[in-house]
């Protein structure tokens, strides 16, 4: 059975102060053990947000991040210096600023061909993450952000009932909002995360939340938190109404 720790917070900056203390948290906990932190980014305007609260609280508090090695939850078919790259965009604005090291960040390569782009992701992935019985890689953390539509990744509604369920690790897209070619984990490899965080922020979201958190839903965050036994939601939209009421009385 699925369960969603749904956390609520008043606007997009106590969102992305809690989500990057709790990040801190846990890359300080593995720094202690002499592990790694296999973490993979998303884009979005919360990310924005996310990345320069990340970076504020971990100059203050000396947070180092040399266990990390960051991979990406999606990526558009665009060159790494494009203002449409999310690597671009973690680049300026996180990886940089927190001094991480080129060899610990694993770039989706945008600039090649979009299936070429997933094979090699998907290669540099399986190489570095331990992989469970089914073959998908088990990263350690991956933060995504959620659109109106319900889409999280490169994942959007719509998608051939045959295609959601496909194995492979990240798979080439065709998504509904430019640039359309991009790619994506799937489904599989998302629920195979040890953890999944979900950061879900601004107006015009609020149906396809409510949607997504009912045991029907179909959005691709609904299927995303019925593939897996936990999932972390950080909102700062509010649910009314009776369905909130039996959500919140349920833990959700």
């Amino acid at each position: 059975m699925s369960a969603t720790n749904l956390l609520r917070f008043p606007d997009a900056a106590a969102l992305a102060t809690a989500a990057a203390r709790d990040w801190l948290a846990q890359v300080e906990a593995v720094n202690r053990r002499g592990a790694r932190h296999l973490v993979a980014l998303s884009g979005g305007r919360i990310a924005r947000d996310f990345f320069a609260a990340t970076v504020a609280a971990a100059g203050v508090q000396g947070v180092l991040f040399a266990s990390a090695h960051f991979f990406w939850a999606d990526e558009r078919c665009v060159p790494p210096d494009d203002l449409e790259s999310n690597f671009g965009m973690a680049r300026e604005l996180l990886l940089g600023p927190l001094g991480v090291q080129d060899e610990a960040v694993h770039r989706i390569p945008g600039e090649l061909d979009s299936g070429d782009a997933a094979a090699a992701a998907a290669a540099d992935l399986c190489r570095r993450a331990p992989v469970n019985a089914a073959g998908q890689p088990v990263l350690d953390l991956v933060i995504l952000g959620m659109g109106e539509d319900g889409h999280v990744a490169s994942l959007f509604p719509g998608e051939p009932p045959d295609r959601l369920p496909l194995p492979l690790v990240y798979r080439a897209v065709i998504g509904p909002k430019p640039p359309p070619r991009r790619v994506t984990l799937g489904y599989p490899a998302i629920a195979a995360a040890s953890q999944v965080w979900v950061l879900v922020s601004g107006r015009g979201k609020e149906a396809a939340l409510a949607k997504s958190l009912t045991s029907s839903g179909q959005t691709p965050l609904a299927r995303v938190l019925q593939s897996r036994s936990s999932t972390r939601i950080y909102t700062d939209i509010r649910l009314e109404g009776e369905f909130f009421e039996q959500n919140a009385a349920a833990g959700v």
